[in-house]
């Protein structure tokens, strides 16, 4: 099979499930779309370690790819949005700055809310977490994402929600 052949199956075969995984991690349509391309950049300089496309060796090398993009896309946002300043409308208006303040302070809290949720789980429980919650996959169609039993990806599921609304503070938010 030509280089090319093989590029043009792998990309039929993991476009979609990349971006499914991507987007779980990113949770913005047009990042989770770089980080596809970016995976398949990387795919493209090491086509030749790559095996048959739709074998499980492959699966798995597929899926580490995309998920280490899009993780480390993921920590770049974090570096770049601890750098940046919220510019907004608000900040060419004369406003009440007891309102601004509630605001700020409301955003605040619910983003520290989900972030102390979430620390208290591995990656691929978040993902699964995610995968389930937010892209609304089945168990069995997650552990076909994610190359595991149907029956793990549902326990590992069950295991995060608990841990975290074990969190101090959180009541009912987790589905």
């Amino acid at each position: 099979m030509r280089d090319s052949e093989k590029l043009e199956m792998l990309y039929q075969i993991y476009e979609k499930p990349f971006y499914h995984i991507a987007y779980a991690i990113l949770h913005q349509h047009q990042q989770a779309e770089d980080a596809v391309s970016d995976a398949f950049e990387k795919i493209i300089r090491h086509l030749h370690k790559i095996g048959e496309p739709d074998s499980p060796e492959t699966k798995k090398y597929m899926i580490a790819i995309i998920r280490n993009t899009a993780i480390n896309q993921y920590r770049k946002n974090m570096r770049n949005l601890n750098n940046c300043v919220d510019l907004d409308e608000s900040i060419t208006q004369v406003a009440d700055h007891h309102d601004e303040l509630n605001t700020r302070i409301k955003k605040y809290s619910l983003r520290q809310l989900l972030a102390d949720m979430f620390s208290v789980l591995s990656e691929q429980d978040k993902q699964i977490v995610l995968l389930h919650c937010q892209e609304g996959l089945t168990f069995r169609k997650i552990s076909e994402l994610l190359n595991m039993k149907e029956n793990t990806v549902r326990k590992r599921y069950e295991r995060a929600k608990k841990r975290m609304t074990a969190q101090k503070g959180v009541k009912n938010y987790v589905p």
